[in-house]
């Protein structure tokens, strides 16, 4: 055939109505087991496959799509985490479609693409997408759940890391290991869930006696990003003998641009980063971290979204994701 097959084609060959080959690829639909198998094997032959998009979008019934809204996709655990997302949503019967989003692009063509697509739900999976992309969904009643952002409508459910606990973590760390002056790397770049861990890391530094004597900051929360902060630290000529990063992306930066300037970790200062990386443990920079599991974070922001859509009208809950110490030889004192 030059054209695509059609259900009417299905029914021609198969010998039964439109509507019972409408009815066999409809869950739940009532057919006889000998129609299905008729209808089953002339859309075999044809290579028929229902258009759930258009049935959808025909339909004021949800599509089962489910956008994910992602960026930065270069940081690893991201990409781990989406992946994750990907595979638990396609076991869970939706579609999932990627959406990415960064800086400059049009938060509009996100919307509209979710609106017109007739989504299930939407996850935001990071920092970056404004906030407008969850205003939006909220305010049409997308079921919605965001990763690690700020609030956003009392019916939106949010799955975020526990900062609070990450950042003392990470103090309790260095003060362990007998550090006394210490050092806060970050980026310029505005960060819900890094501000608020940065701001335990510096309340649990002081709260243990130890000085922060100073901070460094490079443009993002990547590589490229920490070796700005690395080159920073320099040039400010401070004296420190232990130091936190934003995260690990950004620590593996810092550590390689201090290498740039001859120093290494930890016989400079110990260092510790946050999320646990693949990379972090690789002997080139054996980074001691704070772990948060990506594959909790995939099951609890399925179950919220699964939540959001069975009852969009509750209160969305908040499910906080907490960390464990990996510690390896940043932090290792000789």
């Amino acid at each position: 055939m030059k054209r695509p097959p059609t259900a009417a084609d299905v029914a021609a060959l198969a010998g039964v109505s439109r509507s019972a080959v409408s009815r066999t690829f409809t869950d739940g639909a009532s057919v006889s087991g000998e129609t299905r198998a008729k209808v089953m094997e002339a859309a075999d032959k044809l290579g028929y496959r229902v258009n759930h998009l258009a049935r959808s979008l025909n339909s004021a019934q949800p599509s089962k799509l489910v956008a994910l809204v992602v960026s930065d996709m270069d940081h690893s655990f991201r990409a781990v985490t989406v992946d994750l997302l990907a595979r638990g949503l396609v076991a869970d019967g939706y579609r999932p479609f990627l959406l990415p989003w960064s800086e400059g692009d049009s938060t509009k063509t996100v919307i509209d693409m979710m609106l017109n697509y007739n989504v299930s739900g939407a996850i935001v999976t990071s920092d970056t997408p404004p906030a407008e992309i969850a205003d939006e969904c909220a305010r049409y009643g997308v079921p919605l759940v965001l990763v690690n952002k700020a609030p956003v409508g009392e019916r939106t459910a949010r799955v975020m890391q526990d900062t609070d606990l990450a950042g003392r973590l990470a103090a309790q760390e260095l003060h362990d290991i007998g550090c006394k002056r210490i050092l806060y790397a970050g980026q310029r770049r505005n960060s819900f869930t890094i501000g608020a861990r940065r701001d335990a890391f510096l309340d649990e530094v002081e709260t243990l006696g130890m000085e922060l004597v100073g901070m460094a900051y490079g443009t993002a929360q990547n590589h490229a990003g920490g070796i700005e902060a690395a080159e920073d630290f320099l040039s400010q000529g401070l004296e420190v003998d232990g130091a936190h990063c934003a995260n690990d992306f950004f620590a593996l930066g810092f550590i390689d641009g201090l290498r740039r300037a001859g120093h290494s970790v930890p016989d400079l200062m110990a260092l510790v980063g946050c999320d646990d990386i693949n990379e972090a443990a690789w002997p080139a920079y054996d980074l001691t971290t704070l772990r948060q599991d990506p594959q909790a974070l995939t099951r609890a922001c399925l179950d919220a979204l699964a939540e959001r859509i069975a009852a969009p009208e509750t209160t969305g809950r908040l499910i906080r994701i907490g960390v464990t110490p990996v510690r390896r030889g940043s932090t290792r004192r000789t």
